[in-house]
């Protein structure tokens, strides 16, 4: 039954809404203390108005007791001034009264009920042993009344008819008077008092419903105002920052809201800079080659060695297309959250050693010298194939953008938890404030000599991404016009448990983007199968074209003594002709579906950019 009545309440939107809670809560503030006041001041009330009246009653019966002293009542019961005093006080006061004598008769009863009759109580008994200090009161609050026990003292000093309170040595008890007085009127008086209450009770109810319907509007008016904010960046009517300062609740949402607002903007700038770029390295390749395919159809009489030209440049193209689209799809593997990392043990210095050997005939041509220092044997856990990626691209890199005449030196250190390798060249460095951004997608700091060496701007951030799966950190210091040096440290033992609350924002990042990286992963295979077709298609032009040389050059050394013949031969070459020009047609169709096909890609990775935010 409990937890249904806590579904209910979570489901409530009316229970479950904090202007409710406000609402009640100030309501009770408001209502409870009333509700308590009230009932302290009439129980103050009713406690005063019985003591005060049970002090009057006591000070009456002292007199009473005092006159039947006098008038000698005890013995002479028909005393008519005492009688009279007896049933007036009975009359006032709602009250009766019993006369008892030292013999627990009964004298007087103001009722004429128990005349004549013994009464035995033990108040009475010890009022007739102890005199004074056995006076006793009593109230019954169920049936109203107060029960008082007065003793009827004679003392020796007894002369002008006073009475004395203390009890001497003389004293003597004559009897009791037993007295009972009902409280009507203090219960009345307790009821009209209620009724007054509760109206003004009634009065601040509607008062404080007022006052907490209103401050519970004003007090939510800011979280209202906030919600309405977040709405309307939500639905895209507004990309302003989030202000609502009303209190240090809201400026904490606000706070953090705008950081995950900023991230947004951020990934969305982000994702949007990766497809243009995308678009734009694709799209460029392509340009070229349709500049240089145009350029053989629109002339005829093209020369052979202007068609092995023209063919080279758009081999070359194809084979820029092709390395940029597998840095691509490495780079789309890495950012995969399901990527396996094949963890083996690998001697660091021989797989270093390795690398260094194939990458120095590169470092050759521009005599550049590549150095390895081994501080000490590394055996580490790792995964070659991305560790051979790492290392790859920095001691390239370091080849590449290195100076003539320059140096590379490959530092490889542990210690007891980690090994890191250095790579430091004299080449022409990085501008600081670059230096952020050199891990970005597509980013380059020179981009005319990035073409030139043939880069893709994908080689630091495939590389970065590869460190951190080994849950490793990479770090560079460089000089402009002095060089760089990028230090990898990697633990020694793999740890598939995140280190770092940055590695734990990258993966719910890489959650986020898993369906566009599958896409573009998709797209970007579909566009390499299509050109290694027109590759495969080109080649075969250019052999064409060398056989079409070949059987000119037997043509020019041969004789021709048929005529019959040199029709065939001339039928043959107009054949020929027209096989070149509709494989001329066909490869230009092939280009322009090529170039379709990238128009396409580009506005599917637009799409699905502008569809994961």
């Amino acid at each position: 039954m409990l937890n249904k009545l806590k579904l209910f309440y979570r489901r409530s939107r009316i229970l479950s809404s904090l202007r409710t809670r406000i609402f009640i809560l100030i309501l009770l503030i408001g209502l409870v203390p009333c509700i308590l006041l009230h009932y302290s001041i009439l129980q103050a009330y009713h406690g005063r108005a019985v003591s005060v009246r049970t002090s009057e009653v006591r000070t009456q019966m002292r007199v009473l007791a005092n006159h039947l002293i006098t008038y000698n009542y005890m013995e002479n019961p028909s005393s008519y001034t005492v009688n009279a005093e007896l049933d007036l006080f009975s009359t006032l006061n709602d009250g009766r009264v019993l006369v008892i004598d030292s013999h627990l008769k009964v004298i007087k009863d103001t009722y004429a009920i128990s005349e004549g009759k013994t009464i035995v109580t033990a108040e009475v008994v010890r009022c007739l042993q102890e005199g004074t200090p056995g006076a006793s009161s009593g109230y019954d609050p169920e049936d109203g009344y107060i029960e008082m026990v007065t003793p009827i003292v004679e003392t020796a000093s007894l002369e002008s008819g006073d009475f004395s309170g203390n009890q001497t040595a003389e004293e003597k008890v004559r009897g009791v008077l037993l007295t009972s007085v009902s409280t009507d009127s203090i219960v009345q008086t307790m009821e009209a008092l209620s009724r007054t209450a509760m109206l003004i009770e009634v009065l601040f109810a509607l008062i404080i419903l007022f006052l907490a319907f209103l401050l519970s509007g004003r007090l939510v008016a800011p979280f209202n105002r906030l919600t309405q904010h977040i709405n309307e960046v939500k639905e895209g009517f507004s990309t302003e920052l989030v202000q609502e300062p009303a209190y240090y609740e809201t400026e904490q949402i606000v706070g953090a809201f705008n950081r995950v607002l900023a991230r947004m903007r951020t990934l969305d700038e982000s994702r949007s800079e990766f497809v243009s770029n995308v678009s734009h390295e694709l799209k460029t390749p392509m340009a070229s080659m349709k500049v240089l395919a145009d350029s053989l159809l629109q002339n005829e009489n093209v020369p052979v060695e202007m068609y092995r030209e023209f063919l080279t440049d758009i081999d070359a193209e194809i084979d820029r297309e092709n390395k940029i689209i597998s840095d691509l799809l490495s780079l789309v593997k890495l950012d995969n959250k399901e990527v396996r990392m094949n963890i083996t043990k690998v001697n660091i210095g021989d797989l270093t050693e390795i690398i260094c050997r194939r990458i120095r005939p590169l470092a050759q041509k521009r005599d550049i010298e590549i150095t390895l220092v081994v501080e000490r044997p590394v055996v580490a856990e790792i995964d070659e194939v991305k560790m051979t990626l790492v290392l790859t691209n920095l001691i390239e890199n370091a080849v590449k953008y290195n100076k003539e005449h320059g140096k590379v030196n490959v530092t490889l250190d542990a210690d007891h938890q980690n090994f890191t390798v250095t790579v430091e060249d004299t080449g022409i460095g990085i501008p600081e404030d670059s230096i952020d951004r050199i891990y970005e997608r597509f980013y380059r700091v020179d981009k005319s000599r990035s073409r030139e060496v043939g880069g893709t701007g994908l080689g630091l951030a495939i590389t970065k991404n590869a460190v951190l799966l080994h849950r490793g950190t990479i770090k560079v210091r460089s000089k402009l016009g002095e060089g760089s040096i990028f230090t990898v440290t990697i633990p020694l033992i793999y740890n598939a448990t995140p280190i770092s609350k940055e590695r734990a924002n990258a993966r719910q990042r890489r959650r986020e983007q898993t369906q566009i990286q599958g896409q573009l992963e998709h797209t970007l295979q579909r566009t390499e199968e299509q050109l290694r077709r027109t590759q495969a298609k080109l080649h075969f032009m250019e052999h064409k074209v060398e056989e079409d040389r070949a059987n000119d050059e037997d043509a020019d050394v041969k004789i021709w003594v048929s005529s019959s013949a040199a029709e065939q031969d001339e039928k043959k070459e107009e054949s020929d002709l027209k096989k070149e020009e509709q494989e001329a047609k066909k490869t230009e169709q092939d280009s322009k579906k090529e170039e379709q096909e990238a128009k396409k890609t580009e506005q599917d990775l637009k799409r699905n950019g502008q569809g994961a935010d």
